[in-house]
């Protein structure tokens, strides 16, 4: 296989996202968001799953949003160590509430908007393009508590008022968008993905899917109104990806893995094609679910992406026989455990050939340009008697998912970038935890919010910018 199968354009980069390396969460003017309201411990799960009937803050948790990495004081270095990896591409989030605090006013927050045309400016100066997602994971508390968030039809005419907001300030400065992140995830983890938070009795399943119409309605309008802005504007959505193999051949088991991966798909099928596939009728049905759809709706979602953006962190296993007691609790998608496959310290399996798998289901289904947003693998780094963190288990993982992508490309799938997760350590969204490493640059920082936040390259770090200087040639 040809070694110069990544094209000369290919943007190799990085991903943090605003809610788990800002911090600053209440400077500069912005309101509370979904994720400051979301504690480290035991409570954090609970919180995420929307299983509590309000959300309040708690002078006994520890909040680990709230400063995160600080991100927000020391963005400049940071810009400065990405940009001696050689990053084409710098993936992060706008936090909705640093430009509305609250998420309905009418004139936007200056302070918000002046921070994020820094943010962007400085990452031109390194000719850096900025890949911008208006909405990860962090929606107003206002929103929540006044309109019961994606739930409330409003919600739509928010976002919209947002999202054109910052695709006017940012004109020039930003092409790439993506407008949710992870949308699937909404099913899992309502709370942390949505800002959907339940009333006893309630038919959730009506909840989450109304709440994702409206989110899928909103998409396909900023995705027009970003075109309308500047037609050099891409926009993309964003899937939490990864297939689900069969657990065995038995017919039950493989049809378990096509309706799960289904329920993985349902509304990017909804963004990558403009209407709701055929058997979503038989999901409502099966979910005495009844949504909320206008003639209206219908048109406006004819407004389908660009391109297909997508994480990917491991397969999944699905079986006939799937039950509480015999699925990971690793991750909020349920997965029964795969005996072919190790896993990470935190039970997520690594599977390179998956993402070979995943990139050419993607583009079969929809022929359209994808990108792979998210990537890595969190593990516990040390600093050695040398003050050196040899991270080899990190290039590996590494490694073999770049030979994975080259794979899918070379069997027809077109890529248009990388950004590996967490190319500084953050806030792990799943754990909350910091010990939970991703990142090529090191930040001194524990669970609990000690230590002095400085920064350090890792071995990964030197490896990655051999990589991006040779175009994913030298993988050594």
């Amino acid at each position: 296989m040809s070694n110069n199968v990544f094209p000369k354009d290919f943007l190799w980069g990085g991903a943090i996202a605003a809610n788990q390396a800002e911090g600053a969460h209440l400077e500069g003017g912005k309101g509370l968001t979904t994720v400051d309201m979301i504690p480290y411990g035991e409570n954090r799960m609970a919180t995420k799953l929307g299983l509590l009937e309000n959300v309040t803050l708690s002078d006994s948790e520890y909040y680990p949003s709230h400063q995160a990495i600080d991100f927000y004081h020391r963005y400049k270095d940071d810009i400065a160590l990405l940009a001696q990896m050689g990053f084409k591409v710098f993936r992060t989030s706008i936090a909705w509430s640093r430009i509305f605090p609250k998420g309905d006013e009418l004139e936007p927050n200056q302070e918000g908007i002046r921070f994020y045309k820094n943010l962007f400016l400085e990452c031109k100066k390194y000719g850096i393009e900025p890949l911008v997602t208006l909405c990860h994971f962090d929606v107003p508390m206002h929103l929540v508590n006044e309109y019961g968030s994606w739930r409330n039809r409003k919600m739509i005419s928010f976002f919209e008022r947002y999202a054109k907001t910052c695709f006017t300030e940012f004109n020039g400065l930003v092409k790439y968008w993506l407008t949710f992140n992870e949308i699937n995830i909404l099913l899992h983890s309502p709370f942390s993905g949505a800002g959907i938070l339940f009333k006893k009795g309630e038919n959730k399943e009506q909840i989450k899917y109304q709440a994702a119409h409206h989110e899928l309605v909103a998409s396909a309008l900023v995705t027009r109104i970003a075109h309308e802005i500047n037609p050099q504007n891409q926009v993309g959505c964003m899937l939490a990806g990864g297939n689900f193999y069969p657990y065995s051949c038995k017919p039950e088991d493989v049809l378990t893995a096509m309706q799960k991966d289904r329920e993985n798909l349902f509304f990017i099928d909804v963004q990558s094609r403009g209407y709701y596939p055929s058997y979503a009728q038989k999901v409502f049905d099966d979910k005495n679910v009844v949504i909320d759809i206008t003639d209206e709706d219908r048109e406006i979602l004819k407004n389908t992406v660009d391109f297909i953006s997508f994480s990917y962190y491991a397969s999944r296993c699905a079986s006939a026989d799937m039950n509480d007691n015999n699925t990971s609790e690793a991750n909020v998608v349920k997965s029964i455990k795969n005996p072919h496959l190790k896993a990470s310290d935190w039970g997520w399996v690594i599977d390179p050939v998956g993402l070979r798998i995943t990139m050419n289901t993607l583009y079969d289904r929809y022929q359209k340009p994808l990108f792979l947003v998210e990537n890595g693998l969190g593990a516990i780094d040390t600093i050695d008697e040398h003050g050196e963190i040899n991270d080899d288990y990190r290039i590996n993982y590494l490694r073999e998912h770049i030979k994975a992508m080259k794979d899918a490309i070379s069997d027809g799938v077109p890529l248009m970038g990388y950004t590996p997760w967490g190319s500084i350590d953050l806030v792990a969204a799943s754990t909350g935890e910091m010990s939970k490493r991703y990142g090529f640059i090191y930040v001194d920082r524990d669970n609990l919010g000690n230590g002095t936040l400085n920064r350090m390259p890792k071995k990964s770090f030197y490896w990655y910018k051999k990589v991006i200087e040779t175009n994913g040639q030298d993988l050594k």
